[in-house]
């Protein structure tokens, strides 16, 4: 969650730091600082709030001569977003600085032990302790890698460190256990960062240290060692992105941009994927699938289910990855397991993974980051290709993780000998990127409805099948966006309690994109219509609802396989349009993050 920039090199530090804070403010974030070192010493600056807050701290960063720093953007876990909390926290005396991301999960006990010492806190963090034991770890060993090792070998819980100490004022040392770090050698020095936006423009290959693994970072290269301190090297990959990708460009909000970026997104994975040969997974075998996600991904989990029990007769089985790494699964050996993310490092879906792994169960990674965790850990990708993804709520790269699921499906089918099935996916995914692009340009319908929306406190969204898993998607982006309470049911549920919560005026948007299912969806639609509530119904291609049912927004026809993603995407852009009406901000919406990475 927390974004962690550093650069040792020939220029000036504090200008490519505050560069690289900006790129990741998409992440998340509650305060910011920086800390530099240099032959006259080590500093740091911090502030509560936005980057901007930062940035008027420091003032003109090309009056501050350092070439050594690293910089943090804080999502607070412990202790308040104050700036007595934000990173980075130095030593008690003042000869080390870190920035952390992740959670020390055995801070208190180390924090006791240190206020026994006689060592004062001036924090509520977690990541406070780190710095305090390392200053001691140094003044036993007078090295820092042997401090690091030291040190790192009493934490517990996840992190990605990285440290400046005053006796070696051109060297950065990183660390990383169970959380996203990259380093770089560009033309003017070395980088480091716990994602690739942070880097885009300053480097060509990146180098992900592996579990474990502590970092060197100097002006002229870098070194490896594994977690006992023996030398290792480990492979470069190219950085995908260009520094436009990671831009607004003309768009007034990256939620925006990314939205209309979708149907690319899907034609690019779906025309890779399908090209793609799987057969370390031995699809014909597979009896079962366990789907693992968080948010947006488990609700891509969801649609799975539906489909590939519906067309191919196998159990699916999916919830969070957040239960599921706590709970007993029962697999069979037979079963394939399927981890979807975006940023291939959400904690809970790398946790809930490792378990299946332990099962002796094959996995397949979902994932859009090339590099990452995940694609670290999985047997088998289908990568999907929507490009840098930076709005907190997810468009574009769900969209993609939905093709990819349909690629899956129609390989499943293929391999079966299921060919009539795997030639109507297929077809239904050549046509999906035009059918997007015709739901975007209902942008203006939209709007009016999401004028209406924005005015209720608390809404409602239908669906049934592959339909309720769409409204399960649309909800989650009404509520993270816009700050509305927004709950999605199964059409027929609804009766059975919640529509007590109905009243005059209760808007509940339904999703009928399901021939087969429409009527019954819209019996529901009727119950609340009739208790006052104010429907607002998706529906492809020509089905007919009576305009007393409620208003109406035809999306284009489109096969049943696939049109769910055109009720999600209708729904993200009502959310969009929403969140924008009440003034608030799409991209960075409070108390979220882009990449959960600490459980």
């Amino acid at each position: 969650m927390c974004g962690i920039v550093g650069y040792t090199g020939r220029g000036q530090a504090a200008p490519r730091l505050l560069a690289g804070l900006s790129r990741l403010a998409y992440r998340g974030y509650d305060s910011a600082g920086l800390a530099l070192c240099g032959e006259e010493g080590l500093f740091t600056l911090r502030a509560e709030g936005k980057l901007e807050a930062l940035c008027n701290r420091v003032g003109d960063p090309n009056t501050l001569p350092q070439s050594v720093g690293i910089a943090h953007t804080r999502w607070a876990t412990h202790g308040a977003p104050t700036e007595q909390n934000a990173h980075p926290h130095t030593a008690f005396a003042g000869d080390v600085a870190v920035v952390h991301n992740g959670i020390i999960e055995n801070h208190r006990a180390l924090r006791a032990e240190l206020e026994c010492r006689g060592i004062c806190f001036s924090s509520d963090t977690d990541t406070e302790v780190v710095p305090h034991l390392l200053s001691l770890a140094l003044a036993a060993h007078r090295d820092p890698l042997a401090a690091i090792l030291e040190v790192t070998r009493r934490l517990e819980g996840a992190y990605a460190l990285a440290i400046l100490f005053r006796a070696y004022p051109h060297q950065i040392w990183a660390v990383r256990r169970q959380s996203p770090l990259a380093v770089a050698v560009g033309e003017d020095g070395c980088y480091l960062a716990s994602d690739m936006p942070a880097l885009a423009g300053l480097c060509s290959s990146v180098m992900f240290p592996a579990e474990g693994d502590i970092v060197c970072l100097t002006p002229t290269g870098l070194s490896l060692f594994d977690r006992e301190g023996a030398p290792v090297t480990r492979p470069s990959l190219p950085v995908p992105a260009t520094a436009q990708e990671v831009e607004k460009g003309e768009w007034s909000t990256f939620m925006e941009k990314e939205l209309c970026e979708a149907p690319l997104g899907v034609a690019r994975t779906t025309d890779a994927l399908l090209r793609k040969d799987l057969p370390s997974l031995r699809l014909g075998a597979v009896r079962e699938l366990c789907f693992l996600g968080c948010g947006s991904a488990w609700h891509v989990g969801v649609l799975g289910k539906y489909l590939f029990e519906e067309h191919l007769g196998l159990p699916v089985q999916v919830e969070p990855a957040s239960e599921m790494r706590y709970r007993r699964v029962p697999l069979s050996a037979h079963a394939l397991g399927v981890a979807i993310s975006q940023s291939g490092e959400t904690a809970d879906t790398l946790a809930a993974a490792r378990k299946l792994k332990e099962l002796g169960l094959p996995l397949l990674g979902i994932v859009n980051v090339d590099g990452s965790a995940l694609t670290r850990e999985s047997d088998a990708l289908l990568p999907t290709l929507a490009g840098p993804e930076l709005a907190v709520a997810t468009t574009k790269a769900y969209c993609a993780q939905v093709a990819a699921l349909l690629v899956l499906l129609a390989k499943t089918a293929q391999a079966k000998g299921e060919e009539a099935l795997a030639k109507e996916v297929r077809a239904a995914l050549s046509t999906l990127p035009r059918e997007m692009e015709e739901t975007l340009a209902l942008a203006p319908e939209i709007q009016a409805h999401a004028t209406e929306l924005a005015a209720a406190t608390h809404a409602f969204y239908l669906g049934r099948g592959t339909d309720y898993a769409a409204v399960m998607e649309g909800a989650l982006k009404l509520k993270e966006i816009s700050y509305i309470h927004a709950q999605a049911y199964p059409a027929g549920e609804l009766k059975h309690g919640t529509i007590s919560l109905v009243e005059e005026g209760t808007p509940v948007v339904a999703c009928l994109t399901q021939p087969r299912l429409t009527g019954k969806t819209l019996s529901g639609v009727e119950e609340v219509r009739s208790r006052g509530a104010r429907p607002l119904l998706l529906v492809t291609g020509e089905t007919e609802v009576s305009p007393q049912t409620g208003k109406v927004l035809r999306l284009p026809s489109s096969s049943p396989l696939t049109a769910p993603l055109l009720g999600a995407l209708a729904m993200a852009r009502l959310a969009l349009d929403t969140c924008l009406t009440r003034g608030t901000d799409p991209d960075r919406p409070r108390n979220l993050a882009k990449s959960v990475t600490v459980e």
